[in-house]
């Protein structure tokens, strides 16, 4: 590869970040309570049949697991583990129900995360606004991201948490089972459901028939509810809009839909003939919960049925006692013969509750958007208002201030949302010009015209640091630089610089993120009298000075920003903070004078940018 160091490693960054791409389908509490609700639909006979199997299982974790399988009054800061908040833990916090059992049971983190997802739960219930909602998502995202090591890198394979799309449009529950379980299709949320559902069936199916030896019976129970807990979070997740449009496309048009229909809604149908207008990630309704808790009920009467020695299926029997290690973070499709039409049909009414996903790309496909991901070309125009403390002479001082307009042409890394709507993983380099008027006030600068460079890269802890480190990482530890690209396009280590949604757009601190560089040529041109310590005003000479402006943007605010299947548009006001320092002065007159003492000015000032850009697939 070509080029300057730093912009390898912008672009070494920008792939790393561009992998990371979570859309988790409903927030932790949401799928909690969704399971918490379908233990209570149960019949009173099999909510007593579960509660006791859940005693049993609890049997030398009796600290780490709740007594209550699924406690709705749970206060914020559980202590233990329950049935409920293992659905949750499984997929988001773990890729298989043995390392979610083995998280829950032994893991120091995942008590946090239990208590994150409680603060998140209060704070979505007393959101009025969507700037609420989004700030109460990025605060548990950026703590999330600090207490779960894995988090970040495990939302980079995420398939299995949507719905496979359609084939064709009269395609009926039993087909598309059949479709989502077969491994020429991409791994998905009804396939991962079926498989570990049809696994805690099986294990059931064991215990009640006796060949489960006593001494490991309270295992056998665990790692059966283990499966079924890792089941019903894909379940879940197929009831959420973002994740029945159809999951096909790049990863921006991916993510895109996915964000547009869990905010928006979409109309849904579910195989049964159900029709409602349904919503996503952190946007949950009652009436989502209650229709995806029955589908959830009627999976876990099925399992308390099969401990009852009710159900028959044709999977092969485990061969120990542990839940199910199948990684839907690393499989790209399941394995051939995963299961038997027979083993569908017994399935199909908990299959019919759910939602009718969308078509595959082509006639009748849904509408697709995209979000700000990608290698894009920009244009830029803007003003600024400066402020001069004083002037390069030694003799001026008192404040002015000075206008001006830029023109500027930008090619970058769009990466914006890479784990929330406050993310900022923007990378660019730009070029441009820019034209100032003189300067009104105490000191005496005329106008002049620069050539303008400017450099954007977010940052891990302090600025250049992913720059520097990603030649290394890259090829020595990748995990490790995508923790550390994530971190950074998630406002640093510390994450003071994610952005704040607000009633009337969006603020970020942004100090270190950026810098521009103005160089001041052609001082001939405009010549402006220099006052000098001891030379009467009258008399002062006439000068040619030439100079470089370095600015560092302070804070960006976005009152608007539009996006449009592949362009973008909006604008920002941004102050900032930099110094211009003379380069060359030269006398023009009177002849043969000393060239009088300049030195560094500091600047302040705002932009305000209008910025498009063109994303390219």
């Amino acid at each position: 590869m070509h080029g300057s160091p730093t912009l390898k490693s912008a672009l070494i960054l920008s792939l790393v970040s561009l992998q990371v791409f979570p859309a988790f389908a409903w927030v932790f509490p949401e799928h909690r309570d969704i399971t918490v609700l379908s233990v209570q639909r149960l019949d009173a006979d099999r909510q007593t049949q579960l509660q006791a199997l859940w005693s049993e299982a609890r049997r030398g974790h009796e600290q780490r697991l709740c007594a209550q399988m699924a406690d709705p009054s749970q206060p914020p800061n559980p202590s233990c583990i329950d049935f409920a908040a293992m659905a949750a833990i499984s997929g988001d916090h773990s890729c298989s129900a043995r390392e979610m059992l083995d998280t829950s049971l032994h893991a120091p983190w995942v008590l946090g995360v239990t208590r994150i997802a409680g603060r998140l739960r209060a704070q979505l219930a007393a959101a009025s606004r969507p700037s609420e909602r989004s700030n109460a998502v990025r605060n548990s995202d950026l703590a999330l991201q600090r207490t779960d090591p894995e988090y970040v890198t495990r939302a980079s394979s995420n398939n299995a948490h949507f719905l496979l799309a359609r084939s064709f449009v009269d395609m009926d529950p039993e087909a598309y089972g059949l479709l989502a379980l077969s491994p020429k299709g991409e791994i998905n949320a009804l396939g991962t459901y079926v498989w570990y559902h049809r696994r805690a069936l099986d294990r059931a199916r064991r215990i009640a028939r006796g060949e489960v030896p006593s001494e490991s019976r309270a295992d056998a129970i665990r790692a059966a509810l283990a499966d079924e807990a890792f089941a019903l979070h894909f379940i879940e997740d197929s009831f959420s809009a973002g994740h029945v449009a159809g999951n096909w496309g790049g990863t921006a048009t991916r993510k895109g839909t996915h964000d547009f229909y869990s905010e928006r809604g979409l109309a849904l149908n579910t195989w049964n003939g159900d029709h409602f207008v349904g919503q996503g990630d952190a946007y949950m309704k009652p009436e989502d919960a209650t229709r995806a808790a029955n589908a959830v009920r009627d999976s876990l009467a099925q399992l308390v049925d099969s401990f009852a020695g009710k159900v028959e299926l044709n999977v092969p029997d485990p061969k120990n006692f542990e839940a199910d290690s199948f990684n839907v973070c690393k499989e790209p499709q399941f394995p051939p013969a995963t299961g038997s039409r027979k083993d569908v049909e017994i399935l199909i009414p908990i299959l019919k509750q759910t939602p009718v996903p969308g078509l595959a790309s082509g006639p009748g496909e849904l509408p697709r958007f995209r979000t700000e991901m990608g290698t894009f070309f920009g244009i830029t125009t803007g003003f600024r208002g400066g402020l001069l403390t004083h002037g390069f002479g030694s003799g001026q001082s008192g404040v002015s201030a000075f206008p001006g307009i830029e023109l500027a042409a930008r090619a970058g890394l769009g990466l914006e949302g890479i784990l929330n709507q406050s993310s900022d993983g923007l990378v660019f380099i730009e070029g441009g010009v820019r034209d100032d008027a003189h300067a009104i006030g105490a000191v005496t600068i005329p106008g002049r015209a620069a050539i303008t460079a400017r450099l954007r890269m977010p940052f891990w802890l302090i600025p250049g640091d992913v720059a520097l480190a990603a030649p290394v990482l890259a090829f020595t530890s990748p995990r490790r630089l995508q923790k550390m690209a994530a971190g950074a396009v998630n406002g640093g280590l510390i994450p003071w610089q994610a952005g704040i949604a607000t009633r009337a757009g969006r603020l970020q601190i942004v100090l270190g993120r950026e810098v521009g560089v103005s160089i001041f040529r052609g001082g001939s041109d405009h010549p402006f009298k220099l006052p000098t310590p001891g030379v009467p005003s009258a008399n002062a000479p006439l000068v040619s000075l030439d100079s470089l402006q370095v600015e560092f943007p302070l804070l960006e605010y976005r009152p608007f920003r539009t996006f449009a299947v592949n362009q973008s548009s909006g604008v920002m006001l941004q102050p900032y903070i930099g110094f211009d320092t003379p380069t060359s002065v030269s006398v023009l007159s009177p002849a043969n004078t000393p060239a009088p003492h300049v030195h560094t000015i500091v600047t302040t000032g705002l932009r305000v940018v209008f910025d498009w850009r063109h994303y390219f697939k």
